[in-house]
C-alpha cells in the first residue's frame, strides 16, 4: 500500500505566509524574530499573538485568517517593540499580574501602532478602528482613558498581547534602536528602488559631515529617513563655484553641498545638517511663491535655528541667524516683519555667505530620477515624528510640529476639487416611489406589496452648465482627455444629461447641446494661432436657451485672453500653467 503524503494545512500557509511578509519588510529585519506555535490552552480563544520581550511571536493555532490580516498582527506586534511600549522605563503602570501592561495603556499603544500601520500599508486589519484616531501620545491617552474607561471602539482585538520587559531584557534587546535602523533602511531601499543616489550607511567615512550625517541615522529618528535619502557633496571646487561658505541644499537633486574647507566640530555639523535637511524637507524653496528669495530664505533660517536650538540638536556655529524674539513665529510672520528693514537684512549671512540664499534656486537636474519629492519627503518626515513621539525621545518645537502635521494633509487633487465643485452646483434627482405603480416582488417574500418608482408627471427643467474648450495646438490631449472623462462622469452621477459647449481657438463654436459622454468625441484639436476665450464666454451669457444661474467651467492652458465672466465659473488648467489674469472663480490645476 502506498503511504499517503500528509494534507498540508491551508490556514498554517496562510500565517507563514503573513510572517514572511512582514520579516521581509526593512522596517523589521533587525529584530531577527522567530514564529512560535503556541500549546493547546496556552493563549485564550480571543487572542491571536503575543510577543516577548526577546521578540519572538507566539500565534494561535486555532485562528482561521488570511495572509493579510496575519501581516496586520504580526506588524502590530513588532511595532509594540519598535515604539519601545514594552520598555519598563518609558510605559506606563502594569496590570495586576506584574508583567503585562494595564488596559488603559495598552488601548492607547495600540491606538498610536494603528496610525503607524495606516500610513505604511502592511496588511489588513480584522477588526478595523474608527477613520479617525485620537492625536495624543501613549501616555497622555492613557491617563486620559484610566479616568473615563477606555471607548468601546477602541478596544483591542484580545488581551495585552506584549510584555513589560525587565531592565536587563530591555538593555539586551534594544528593539528601538533597531528600528530606527530599519527606518533607515527602509527609506534607503525605496530610494534605490526608484533610482535616485543616497548615501551609504556602510562606507568610508571622508569627514566630519558623513559622521554627522550617519548619527542622524542611527540615533535621531525625526530626521533619520531624511538622512538615509541625503547625499553629501563636498567639492572644494564646486563650493567655490557656487559661493557656499559652509553648505547648501538642492531638494529636487536631494543633496547638500558643504564646503570641506570649513572648519567645525562634529556637533556643529549635526546643526548645519538637521537645518539644511528641514530646509528641504519643508519645501521653502517652492514655498517662496512671489516674495524676495534671499529675504524668504533668511526668514526660513530663523525659524529653523530657533527650533534646532530649542531642540538641542547639535551646537549652533558662530555667526548664523538666530533671534530670541522671532520664535514661536512661522516662516510668513518672520518674513513679514523683516521686511520692514530691507538695508540690514541685506547684509546677512545664511549658510552659503552674506546675500546668499542656501535653498539653491536651480538645481541641477539628475537623470533618471522619478521620485515624488513632496510624498518622499513628507513621509520621512511624518514617519520620524511617529517615532520620535512613540520613543519619548523629547518634546518638539509647536511650530515644527505644526509644519510636519500640515504636510502629512496634502490638499485634494484636482479631479476631487472638480467633484466638489458639481456638488455645490448639482444636487442628484432624488428618486421616488409610489404604491400605484406595481413594482418587482422579492421572490423571499411575494405577498409583501412593494412600490416602484415613478416619473413626476409635471415637465421638470434639468440643470445644465457650460463649458468652454480652448481647442488651440498649444493643449495637451491627454490632460484634455482627462479632464473631460472626469466631467463625463461627475456630471451622470449627478443626473445632469447635457452641457452646453463652446469650441474656442482663434474663434468660438458652438456646438450647442451635447451628452456628456459624448463631449470628448466631439473635441478636436484645431492647431490655429492663439486661444481667444472671451466669445466663447459672451455666447453662453447672451444665449436665450442657456439658464441665466448656469455655471461655466472653462478648460484652457492659460494661453490665452484676459477674461471678464459675470457668472458662476471654474477654471481647469494643466499644473503650474499661469492665467494671464487673477481668477475670481477656483482654478483647479490637472497633474
Amino acid at each position: 500500500m502506498s503511504r499517503r503524503k500528509p494534507k498540508a494545512d491551508p490556514w498554517r500557509a496562510e500565517v507563514l505566509k503573513g510572517w514572511t511578509a512582514v520579516t521581509r519588510h526593512p522596517l523589521f529585519a533587525g529584530f531577527r524574530s522567530d514564529l512560535l506555535e503556541a500549546d493547546d490552552g496556552w493563549l485564550p480563544p480571543e487572542a491571536w499573538a503575543v510577543v516577548g520581550g526577546d521578540g519572538d511571536v507566539t500565534f494561535h493555532p486555532k485562528r482561521r485568517a488570511s495572509a493579510e490580516e496575519w501581516s496586520w498582527v504580526f506588524g502590530h506586534l513588532l511595532l509594540h517593540l519598535g515604539f519601545g511600549h514594552a520598555d519598563p522605563r518609558l510605559c506606563a503602570p502594569k496590570d495586576v499580574d506584574g508583567d503585562r501592561p494595564d488596559p488603559a495603556f495598552h488601548a492607547a499603544c495600540c491606538v498610536a501602532v494603528e496610525r503607524f500601520l495606516r500610513t505604511l500599508k502592511i496588511g489588513r486589519c480584522p477588526a478595523p478602528l474608527p477613520d479617525e484616531l485620537p492625536e495624543e501620545d501613549e501616555v497622555t491617552l492613557s491617563e486620559q482613558w484610566r479616568r473615563l474607561g477606555v471607548p468601546p471602539r477602541f478596544q483591542p482585538l484580545g488581551p495585552a498581547d506584549f510584555p513589560i520587559s525587565t531592565e536587563e531584557d530591555a538593555d539586551h534587546f534594544d528593539f528601538r534602536r533597531r528600528f530606527a535602523i530599519g527606518i533607515a533602511e527602509a527609506a534607503t531601499s525605496a530610494l534605490d528602488r526608484a533610482g535616485a543616489p543616497r548615501t551609504p550607511v556602510e562606507g568610508h567615512v571622508k569627514g566630519p559631515w558623513d559622521v554627522a550625517l550617519r548619527w542622524f541615522m542611527s540615533s535621531y529618528p525625526l530626521l533619520g529617513a531624511l538622512a538615509a535619502g541625503m547625499k553629501i557633496v563636498s567639492d572644494a571646487e564646486l563650493a567655490r563655484g557656487w559661493d557656499i561658505s559652509i553648505a547648501a541644499v538642492s531638494a529636487e537633486a536631494g543633496e547638500i553641498y558643504v564646503n570641506p574647507l570649513a572648519e567645525h566640530t562634529e556637533h556643529e555639523w549635526r546643526f548645519v545638517l538637521a537645518h539644511e535637511m528641514l530646509h528641504a524637507a519643508l519645501r521653502h524653496g517652492e514655498r517662496a511663491g512671489m516674495r524676495d528669495p534671499y529675504l524668504w530664505n533668511v526668514a526660513c533660517d530663523y525659524v529653523i535655528n530657533g527650533w534646532l536650538v530649542e531642540m538641542g540638536v547639535g551646537e549652533m556655529p558662530e555667526g548664523l541667524l538666530f533671534d530670541q524674539s522671532l520664535s514661536a513665529m512661522s516662516a510668513e510672520a518672520v518674513y513679514d516683519r523683516i521686511t520692514g528693514d530691507l538695508r540690514r537684512m541685506r547684509k546677512l549671512a545664511t549658510l552659503r555667505g552674506r546675500g546668499l540664499g542656501d535653498v539653491l534656486d536651480r538645481p541641477p537636474r539628475r537623470a533618471g530620477s522619478y521620485v515624488d519629492l513632496d510624498e518622499y519627503y513628507r513621509n520621512a518626515l511624518c514617519t520620524g515624528l511617529a517615532y520620535h513621539q512613540s520613543g519619548g525621545r523629547g518634546l518638539l518645537p509647536a511650530g515644527l510640529e505644526q509644519e510636519i502635521r500640515a504636510l502629512d494633509q496634502p490638499p485634494l487633487p484636482w479631479d476631487a476639487q472638480l467633484a466638489r465643485w458639481f456638488d455645490e452646483h448639482f444636487q442628484p434627482e432624488e428618486k421616488r416611489r409610489s404604491y400605484a405603480r406595481a413594482s418587482r416582488r422579492q421572490a423571499a417574500t411575494p405577498g409583501i406589496p412593494r412600490p416602484g418608482r415613478v416619473r413626476p408627471e409635471e415637465v421638470v427643467r434639468k440643470k445644465t452648465f457650460g463649458v468652454v474648450l480652448d481647442t488651440s495646438g498649444s493643449m495637451d490631449v491627454r490632460l484634455l482627455g482627462k479632464a473631460l472623462g472626469a466631467i463625463a462622469s461627475y456630471a451622470a452621477a449627478r443626473d445632469v444629461p447635457k452641457a452646453r459647449v463652446v469650441f474656442c481657438d482663434a474663434m468660438a463654436y458652438d456646438a450647442g447641446y451635447l451628452p456628456v459622454e459624448e463631449i470628448a468625441g466631439r473635441v478636436r484639436v484645431r492647431g490655429r494661432g492663439g486661444t481667444v476665450l472671451q466669445p466663447g464666454v459672451k455666447l453662453l451669457e447672451r444665449a436665450e436657451d442657456f439658464p441665466p444661474d448656469g455655471p461655466i467651467l472653462l478648460i484652457t492652458d492659460g494661453r490665452c485672453d484676459v477674461l471678464r465672466i459675470r457668472r458662476e465659473h471654474a477654471f481647469l488648467v494643466p499644473q503650474g500653467a499661469p492665467l494671464p489674469f487673477r481668477p475670481r472663480g477656483p482654478v483647479f490645476y490637472m497633474k
